[in-house]
């Protein structure tokens, strides 16, 4: 539970960080258009600490760190998440210093990687839910039959 609540915290830092960077870096640059870097922010409090602390509580009522695949997913989703927000700074930040054009459908492409790990990692999470809920039931209803 531990890993959870520090993931949890390291993306709320690292939301409130890119909000102030993307406001920052807009004004010092005096831009005005729309980049990644306006939706950075959100993604990363989304599916960085909200979604780490929702996992942090069903892992409070069904245990599910225990799982076999837990760390492997744990990584995973991590990865995943770092590569889609790093991709969306690094996107935003060219936007911003040499227009939209020098983003290339190269880096879109490794960009994407990201967003395929992330649903790997969202998948694999359901998977370890579902073990854990089933598992759950099961301790339940042996405890329901032995009373």
């Amino acid at each position: 539970m531990r890993k959870l609540f520090t993931a949890a915290a390291v993306y709320l830092g690292l939301g409130l960080i890119a909000g102030v960077f993307n406001r920052e870096f807009s004004r010092a640059l005096d831009f005005t258009g729309s980049t990644q870097l306006s939706t950075l922010h959100t993604h990363l409090l989304v599916l960085g600490t909200f979604f780490f602390l929702i996992a942090l509580a069903l892992d409070k009522v069904f245990g599910f760190s225990a799982n076999k695949g837990f760390g492997g997913w744990f990584i995973l989703h991590n990865v995943g998440l770092v590569w889609t927000t790093g991709f969306m700074a690094a996107n935003g930040s060219v936007t911003m210093l040499s227009g939209p054009e020098a983003w290339g459908p190269m880096f879109s492409g490794i960009a994407g990687l990201g967003h395929i790990i992330l649903t790997v990692s969202f998948v694999w999470f359901f998977v370890l839910l579902n073990k854990s809920v089933k598992r759950s039931e099961r301790t339940r209803a042996a405890a329901g039959a032995q009373a």
